[in-house]
């Protein structure tokens, strides 16, 4: 078994898209970063290859978390403006 210098955070990654998706869609975006992160240091050869399919799972997650809660902002601000220019 190779050994290398960084451990994997790729549970990590995973939990936190699965909850940003479930929970609390502000884990979405550290997901997404930590994702990012994550499989860069696979790529660079610092942190175990085997666990690429988690991280990439993981990072999907997030952008889909942080596509929610983006479109949730858009709507929640279009019915503040409909609603604020129907009382006058």
């Amino acid at each position: 078994m190779a050994s290398y210098p960084e451990a994997s955070q790729s549970v990590i990654v995973l939990v936190m898209g699965i909850l940003g998706l479930l929970l609390c869609q502000l884990l979405g975006p550290v997901a997404w970063i930590m994702g990012n992160k994550e499989i860069e240091g696979i790529d660079a050869g610092r942190r175990p290859p085997d666990q690429r399919n988690l991280a990439n799972v993981g990072r999907i997650l997030g952008i889909v978390a942080t596509a929610l809660m983006v479109l949730g902002l858009l709507f929640f601000g279009c019915v503040i403006v409909v609603g604020a220019g129907s009382s006058s």
